[in-house]
């Protein structure tokens, strides 16, 4: 999953998957017979909260008069849903734990229809032996989210197409009491962006990580980590980021990149809607790839997956809970609420700030299926892969070059210990 769209990389899979029988549907359209009761659980309190998720089920409720949806959202989710798992009380259609291994979801998850996943991104990013257990809600890349009020304030005239044009713009927003960019050290997890969640599409490599099994030096096989890292700590020197690193400031920062009083955050499309949420006007708030060099571009950028949503092992209403997420992926407007791209190739944006984006003819590069190999090494090896924590320590560093040997070291040791 693409938090930001750097992407955990899990077990490979295959493609295929059985078909479930549509024989409950009503002809062209009409109401259907289908009935009983379902529970969807969902990392989005917010959207439980605001009555968004209501208004999905109303929708569908339409369709399926004597369907019954009942509501719960997790505040801590990729914890929570662990345990919820492993005691049989995860609901009938759920977002999947990050990060279970793909040869888990047999145990906890039902196979999905192969009419689903037909110009579907991502297809087997959640497939083992052959059957696909759960699609992407939504499609994320990864650039600049920027207030357009704020550039204006500091005489900023054009969107950065270099490396050197960001450092300027960037220093044209301190000298205007700006904050240039809230990167949010202090909340840990968007951290990641800066390294992990960086490196293979600055790289242009979406089998990275498959190489960096095979090395004994993964952290220095492209330059593309210290690359990002180097600008990271570039930002971080040059006052570039908001003064206070010690704090969990993410809610806040969302209201000041809102307000213009910071400038610029490094994310993923999803919090464009969480900014404008904050009080931005929506014509306020750009979107364009990250210029981490001085080529002019155009700059690799990635498209990843969202959480994944499938339907329980468990449910006692299988054929209800997979016609509740067929609907929620392809009829809610759940993706475009939530800022991201479609999740079928054939279908465009309605997010304007993604036409800007595309507008820089960015080389989009997708995330594939990875060897779950990765991340048994990195937790042998505890290296926090994925939590921001790697990219805090590397960016208050007194010597990137060494803490990278450090990081490789400890991945050799692990990897000659687990006997890869």
């Amino acid at each position: 999953m693409l938090s930001g769209c750097g992407g955990k990389k899990e077990d490979s899979g295959a493609t295929s998957s059985p078909s479930v029988s549509n024989s409950s549907d009503s002809a062209a359209g009409g109401k259907s017979e289908l009935s009983g009761k379902i529970k969807f659980l969902s990392h989005r309190t917010d959207y439980v909260n605001d009555g968004t998720f209501d208004k999905y089920i109303a929708k569908f409720k339409e369709k399926y008069p004597k369907a019954e949806i009942e509501l719960e959202a997790l505040t801590n989710y990729a914890n929570d849903i662990k345990v919820r798992l492993t005691t049989g009380e995860a609901g009938d259609v759920l977002m999947l734990d990050p990060g279970i291994a793909n040869k888990d979801l047999p145990t906890y998850f039902e196979p999905l229809p192969d009419s689903l996943f037909e110009n579907a991104y991502f297809p087997d990013q959640r497939a083992w032996e052959g059957k696909r257990y759960a699609i992407t809600t939504g499609v994320n890349t990864m650039g600049i989210v920027y207030n357009k009020k704020a550039f204006q304030k500091a005489g900023i005239t054009k969107v950065p197409t270099t490396l050197d044009e960001l450092y300027q713009a960037a220093q044209k927003l301190k000298d205007a009491g700006i904050i240039p960019l809230y990167m949010n050290y202090g909340a840990q997890w968007p951290m990641g962006n800066w390294f992990e969640g960086a490196g293979w599409w600055v790289a242009g490599d979406p089998k990275l990580h498959d190489r960096m099994v095979q090395s004994d030096t993964p952290f220095t096989l492209t330059d593309a980590y210290e690359k990002m890292i180097n600008i990271a700590r570039t930002f971080v020197e040059k006052g570039w980021v908001e003064p206070d690193l010690s704090t969990n400031n993410w809610e806040m920062s969302k209201g000041e990149v809102a307000s213009g009083k910071a400038a610029m955050y490094f994310l993923g499309n999803w919090v464009i809607p969480q900014v404008i949420g904050a009080g931005a006007k929506p014509e306020d708030v750009g979107f364009f790839p990250f210029p981490y060099d001085n080529s002019g571009g155009p700059y690799n950028a990635p498209l990843g997956g969202d959480y994944y949503i499938g339907v329980s092992k468990n449910s006692k209403n299988k054929e209800l809970a997979i016609k509740f997420l067929e609907f929620f992926v392809k009829e809610s407007g759940y993706q475009d609420q939530s800022g991201f791209m479609p999740i079928y190739k054939d279908k465009q944006p309605n997010v304007p700030q993604l036409a800007e984006f595309k507008s820089f003819k960015p080389n989009l590069i997708e995330e594939l299926p990875g060897d779950p190999r990765f991340n048994e090494i990195a937790n042998k090896a505890e290296i926090p892969l994925w939590t921001g924590a790697v990219a805090q320590q590397l960016v208050k560093a007194k010597d990137v070059k060494a803490e990278l040997d450090k990081l490789n070291k400890k991945w050799a040791d692990a990897k000659k210990a687990l006997g890869y």
